[in-house]
C-alpha cells in the first residue's frame, strides 16, 4: 500500500518543536570534566526533519524564542543553515530568571564508558507553545502541508503543549494532512501525569496515519503488551515486537504504518542497529547490523527522518524503512544530533555496506 498526499503543498513536512542547545565535550570525554564545549542548536523534530531539509524538500518549524536572546539568535541561525524556514512568537525573558532555551549537556561516551545526558530544562521557552501564536487554516488550510510529524516530547512536555499537538493533529485531520506521531517516552515528563498524558497522547495516536517507538515506546506511552526493553541479543525478540504491533493495530485501526527501531548496544561505539515496519498487513524487518558510532544521539529520529523522506517521495514500501536504517546509522557518526546527507546516493551507499571513497 501507499500513503496518498495532498498535492500542491508549500511544506512537505512541519514539525513543532522546542529548540535548545546541547553542550557536548570534544575529543569524546565525559562532561564532568572535558574542558573544552561544542555547541549546537538540537531538538528531536529538528533532528527528523534534517533528512527532508537538507535533500531539498521544503520544511518548516513550529516552535517559539526568548526575545533578544544570543542563544535565540545561534538556533535561528543553524535552522536557515538547514533550510529550514521557522515561525512562533518572541517572548520577552523576563528576567535573568525568566524564559530560555533549554541546555542539553551530553558527552559521547566512549568504548566501554556509556555517554550520559543531563537536561536543563528549567524556565525552558518552549513549554509555553500555544495554539492561539499560530494560524493553523492559513498554515494546513491556504499553504498546505504534506506531512505534520508530532513527537511526545513535546506533548509531554507541558499541559500547554500537550493540548498544542492535540489541536496541530485535530487541524492536520480537518485539511487532509498526514500525521507522524513519534511517541518518544520520557518517564521525567510523565511522572504523576500518567493518566492526563495517557488520554493526550491515546488521541493522537488514534488520529495518525504513522505510528514511531522504541523498545518500550508502544507499552509505556499506550500500554500495550510488549518486550522488555534491552537485552544481549535483539534480533530474537523480533517476533515479540511483532505481536507488540499486531495488538497496537487493534487498538489504532486507522494508523497505516508502524514502525520501531532496533538497538543492541556493543560498545559506545559499536551497536547492532534494526528495524521493524509493518504497512498495511505487509511486514518489513531489518535485522540488526552492526554500525560504527560516533555519537549514538539523534540516531532514532534518523530514522524516522529517513522514512518520512521516502514516504513523502512516494518510493515502495519496502524502501522506507531501508532509507531509514541508513539515515540513522549516517546521524550516529556526526557530531551533531542530525545527519547531513549530501544526497540521495550518500546514503543507499550506507545501505549497501559500502564505505569505499567516491572520488
Amino acid at each position: 500500500m501507499s500513503i496518498e498526499l495532498k498535492k500542491d503543498c508549500k511544506y512537505a513536512l512541519v514539525v513543532p518543536t522546542s529548540m535548545g542547545a546541547r553542550l557536548t565535550p570534544t575529543n569524546g570525554q565525559p562532561m564532568h570534566c572535558g574542558k573544552m564545549l561544542m555547541m549546537q542548536a538540537t531538538s528531536a523534530e529538528t533532528n527528523v526533519a534534517s533528512v527532508s531539509s537538507y535533500l531539498g524538500l521544503p520544511v518548516k518549524v513550529l516552535t517559539t524564542f526568548v526575545k533578544d536572546s544570543p542563544v535565540a539568535r545561534f538556533i535561528k541561525d543553524d535552522l536557515g543553515s538547514r533550510h529550514m524556514e521557522y515561525e512562533g512568537p518572541e517572548l520577552p525573558q523576563g528576567g535573568p530568571w525568566g524564559y530560555r532555551h533549554q541546555f542539553n549537556l551530553a558527552d559521547s561516551g566512549y568504548g566501554s564508558r556509556g555517554p550520559r545526558v543531563h537536561n536543563d530544562r528549567a524556565g525552558e521557552v518552549g513549554r509555553t507553545l500555544n495554539v492561539k501564536d499560530f494560524d493553523l487554516d492559513r498554515l494546513f488550510g491556504q499553504d498546505g502541508v504534506q506531512i505534520v510529524h508530532l513527537s511526545g516530547l513535546i506533548a509531554a512536555l507541558s499541559p500547554e503543549t500537550g493540548t498544542f499537538c492535540l489541536e496541530l493533529a485535530r487541524a492536520a485531520k480537518k485539511h487532509g494532512t498526514r500525521i507522524s506521531f513519534d511517541l518518544n517516552h520520557r518517564a521525567s515528563f510523565w511522572k504523576g501525569r500518567e493518566k492526563e498524558l495517557a488520554a493526550i497522547f491515546k488521541e493522537i495516536a488514534e488520529a495518525s496515519d504513522i505510528l514511531v517507538g522504541n523498545e518500550e515506546d508502544f507499552q509505556l506511552c499506550l500500554g500495550l503488551q510488549g518486550p522488555e526493553a534491552g537485552g544481549k541479543d535483539i534480533a530474537a525478540k523480533i517476533e515479540s515486537f511483532k505481536a507488540m504491533i499486531i495488538t497496537a493495530k487493534k487498538s489504532f485501526p486507522n494508523v497505516s504504518v508502524f514502525a520501531n527501531t532496533l538497538r543492541q548496544v556493543v560498545s559506545a561505539n559499536q551497536h547492532l542497529w534494526g528495524a521493524i515496519m509493518a504497512e498495511g498487513e505487509n511486514w518489513h524487518v531489518i535485522e540488526p547490523r552492526r554500525i560504527g558510532v560516533l555519537d549514538r544521539i539523534g540516531g532514532g529520529d534518523g530514522f524516522v527522518g529517513g522514512m518520512l523522506y521516502a514516504i513523502l517521495k512516494g518510493w515502495q514500501p519496502e524502501k522506507w524503512p531501508q532509507f531509514g536504517w541508513a539515515t540513522g546509522a549516517l546521524a550516529t557518526t556526526m557530531l551533531t544530533d542530525y545527519g547531513q546527507p549530501a544526497d540521495e546516493d550518500h546514503l543507499w551507499s550506507i545501505w549497501e555496506g559500502n564505505a569505499r571513497v567516491k572520488r
